[in-house]
């Protein structure tokens, strides 16, 4: 058995990650706000924490897999929080926050001795599951070396992005922020392409199949082309907290980012049109909505 650290948030990407985790030899303290979640994984020997505070150990690792800053702020900071328990330990986060929270929570465990490591995803739940994950990291060097292992259990490969611990955040944004560019440039050319009599499918496949053969194209291509978005990798609502993160980046640093406006406005229109229960890629049905189809 190799080293026992703790895991909160298991939500679809949370409870894949920790799933491996344990295929990998690594012992699993768990909490998740819904306990019923985390039973697949006690059945596998995981043992169930009744706060963020008892999944820490003193000098320890702690795994944070949640939705958004808040939740990470409030396992780390609150009343139950993990922080003061962890004393010299690590704080994994693997959530997409943003790189100001990553940045103001290491200075908060610096300063108790303990070290913060950024270590954002990139891949879909099944992706996960696969222990195939693309996976970032930034923050303190030795950390960064101690959960080598983890990080690697769980992906194809870690990509390391040095000390600073919001680093490893801006890629994600900055990575997000991209996917969306694809969606939208294919959701603006299918439909160029279907106005003028030409099958939807066929473009996708002459254009997957030439210019843009990649995973992305292909991927999103289909479920674009098809028009059919299940099942959901990621929420429309889920992704819309990303964009706003990322232009709330591009502020602070004076960057003009204005496709990312327009796609947080897709999402936004997605989500306020009840279509929240597919894959963010859906946001893709706006443009054909104003296109008349």
């Amino acid at each position: 058995m190799k080293e026992t650290i703790g895991f909160i948030g298991l939500g679809g990407m949370g409870l894949a990650i920790a799933t491996n985790l344990l295929k990998a030899g690594f012992g699993l303290r768990v909490f998740n706000r819904t306990a019923e979640k985390a039973r697949p994984l006690l059945e596998q020997g995981a043992r169930l924490a009744r706060g963020p505070a008892d999944v820490a150990e003193p000098g320890g690792i702690v795994v944070t897999m949640v939705s958004d800053d808040r939740a990470v702020e409030e396992v780390t900071l609150g009343a139950s929080g993990l922080l003061d328990h962890l004393g010299d330990g690590i704080h994994l986060s693997m959530s997409t926050i943003a790189p100001s929270t990553a940045r103001r929570l290491a200075g908060l465990h610096r300063e108790r001795g303990g070290s913060y490591v950024a270590s954002p995803v990139f891949g879909k739940p099944e992706v996960a599951g696969r222990a195939k994950l693309w996976v970032v990291s930034s923050g303190d060097p030795a950390a960064r070396v101690r959960v080598r292992p983890i990080q690697e259990a769980v992906s194809q490969r870690v990509f390391d992005f040095g000390d600073d611990p919001g680093a490893a955040n801006v890629i994600k944004l900055a990575g997000n922020f991209m996917l969306g560019a694809a969606i939208e440039a294919m959701a603006e050319a299918f439909t160029l392409a279907q106005k003028h009599g030409v099958p939807r499918r066929q473009t996708h496949e002459f254009f997957s199949q030439t210019l843009f053969d990649c995973f992305v194209y292909r991927g999103y291509g289909e479920l674009i082309a098809a028009e059919h978005y299940q099942p959901a990798g990621a929420l429309p609502s889920l992704i819309r907290k990303d964009y706003r993160l990322i232009l709330e980046a591009a502020s602070e640093e004076l960057v003009p980012m204005p496709l990312a406006n327009l796609i947080h406005e897709r999402l936004t229109a997605t989500i306020a049109k009840g279509r929240d229960d597919a894959d963010w890629a859906g946001f893709a049905r706006e443009v054909s909505d104003s296109a008349g189809l």
